[in-house]
């Protein structure tokens, strides 16, 4: 039986870093690295990310309502949702995007769960994608909403979503680092960076959600579900309202401070 209070923190971990670019799959490889717990096992793993679907459905599925009408009415009306106005094409743009997400996974799923968890390559990659993070939120040319995602930038936005299958890149960091590149302003990166991951995550539990049936639902399983779901669901309408007034620099002070904490515990120990 999985350990109510690991449960705990990694589903907190999990909802948090999933959304928030800080690297979720980081924050579960350090966790037991750090305070020396058994690996919690694929079961448990499906059930976390099983927390975040919770999270980001729950948050965004009048938007993806808007979004299917769009796709598919010929004559949109105004929605009764009050929710963010999206372009007739946006659905197409995030399955567009999602595809190098999903090739990335199917080709490299034994590597990233193998040889890319060493916890010097995982600093690497907090410390030089965190960089990338404050410079393209400084110095790209910002401004468009979501009415300015078009093939060409879900595609860029989709290639940095299969980069990040590396720990430490962060999924989400990774998307909104391209959207702010590729000229959305820091709500609308994040944003769709939000929607971005619905398929990853909804196509990540449904292929492994028979380990989770198998081992059963047992009260930590339980709770690691629902604090993912509930710190996820947090941190994505926290980070939208932090956006309208502040830049992403304190995740990248964050996580340059993990980065380093991290060599200097492989060093010392």
């Amino acid at each position: 039986m999985q350990d109510i209070f690991q449960s705990i923190v990694l589903g907190i971990l999990q909802g948090a870093g999933e959304f928030l670019p800080i690297s979720s799959t980081a924050h579960l490889t350090l966790a037991p690295y750090f305070f020396h717990w058994q690996d919690p096992g694929l079961s448990f793993d499906v059930a976390l990310h099983l927390g975040t679907l919770i999270a980001v459905v729950a948050y965004f599925w009048r938007d993806w309502i808007m979004i299917f009408e769009s796709a598919f009415k010929n004559q949109v009306q105004s929605s009764k949702f009050k929710v963010q106005s999206y372009g007739r094409n946006i659905l197409w743009f995030i399955i567009i995007a999602t595809i190098p997400g999903v090739m990335a996974g199917y080709f490299l799923e034994k590597e990233a769960e193998t040889v890319f968890r060493s916890p010097l390559l995982i600093a690497s990659a907090l410390a030089g994608a965190g960089l990338i993070l404050y410079l393209a939120d400084k110095y790209a040319k910002q401004g468009e909403g979501m009415e300015g995602v078009n093939l060409k930038k879900s595609l860029v936005i989709g290639l940095a979503q299969a980069v990040a299958i590396i720990p430490g890149i962060s999924r989400s960091g990774a998307t909104i680092t391209a959207g702010l590149f590729a000229g959305l302003d820091r709500s609308s990166a994040a944003r769709f960076s939000f929607l971005l991951s619905t398929p990853i995550i909804f196509g990540a539990v449904a292929l492994k959600i028979p380990y989770l049936w198998q081992s059963g639902l047992n009260p930590g399983v339980i709770v690691g579900i629902l604090t993912s779901a509930v710190s996820g669901y947090l941190a994505i309408k926290y980070l939208i309202k932090f956006l309208e007034s502040s830049s992403y620099k304190v995740f990248f002070w964050y996580r340059l401070a993990l980065a380093v904490a991290i060599v200097l515990t492989v060093v010392m120990y």
